[in-house]
């Protein structure tokens, strides 16, 4: 089922369409980060898009976003009203040689535009690894865990199973050196919308692509929990990107594999 946003998952413990954040009170047509409270709390997108490619090698924290959202006073115009937009390209789901479904965008895409959501059912982590662990290795999995490190050794998690219920962030592949980044965004609430956004300049008719492991360098010993190489191995699915820093295998989160 095609949706251009992400919903609640069937376990129905988060809800990412509720409204939980105060509105700004700016009455101008675009918010500025000086006066804005949506823009206080984290970056505005001209420093995102100028910086945070870099920043994820050079910085060992970088700040969140939050776009104005439904209570804001300010105009549906407003610079800080981005990702809720939705999609915004010409994309084209294709059948890749060794890959499956893969996309490219129809039309060149600047570094830092904003290209689509990561949309799907948004879960708790039971419901997550109960999915996770009835899967056969031969099925696909597009679960994603996203886990975003406070500054005060705080950890908050994301599921997002795009499975059943979608939008075509489903059909990203990874690459080993992808031109696509993710970027956690909130609009109305603290569940956020997993928002990937070029990093580099990219053709028309190029291909997609993210690294799945997220800032982390995927690299085989990234995901192991005291394994021997060869077990570990047998877990994970390789890796076809065709990149000169392909780490061979595609990562995983094993927490979702582990039992109690």
């Amino acid at each position: 089922q095609y949706s251009p946003d992400s919903v609640a998952g069937a376990d129905g413990q988060i809800d990412p369409t509720e409204v939980t954040f105060p509105g700004c009170p700016c009455r101008s047509s675009s918010c500025l980060p000086p006066q804005c409270p949506c823009l206080r709390r984290g970056h505005n997108y001209s420093g995102l898009c100028l910086g945070l490619a870099e920043q994820q090698q050079d910085q060992p924290f970088s700040e969140p976003v939050f776009e104005c959202n439904s209570l804001c006073s300010c105009g549906e115009g407003c610079q800080n009203r981005l990702v809720q937009r939705g999609l915004q390209l010409r994309l084209q789901v294709f059948r890749t040689l060794s890959k499956g479904w893969g996309v490219r965008a129809l039309e060149p895409v600047p570094r830092g535009r904003f290209v689509c959501e990561y949309a799907g059912e948004v879960l708790g982590f039971p419901e997550a690894q109960r999915r996770v662990q009835a899967q056969v290795p031969e099925e696909p999995n597009y679960i994603i865990a996203v886990r975003e490190h406070l500054h005060d050794g705080r950890v908050m998690e994301t599921f997002v199973d795009p499975t059943r219920v979608g939008n075509v962030g489903r059909f990203l592949n990874h690459s080993c050196e992808p031109n696509l980044f993710m970027v956690p965004v909130r609009v109305d609430s603290m569940v956020p919308k997993l928002a990937l956004f070029a990093a580099v300049d990219i053709s028309a008719g190029e291909e997609l692509s993210y690294d799945y492991s997220g800032r982390s360098h995927n690299f085989p010993a990234a995901s192991r929990e005291h394994k021997p190489v060869e077990e570990e191995n047998r877990l994970r699915k390789p890796c076809y990107c065709g990149s000169h820093s392909c780490a061979s295998f595609l990562p995983w989160d094993s927490s979702l594999f582990s039992t109690p």
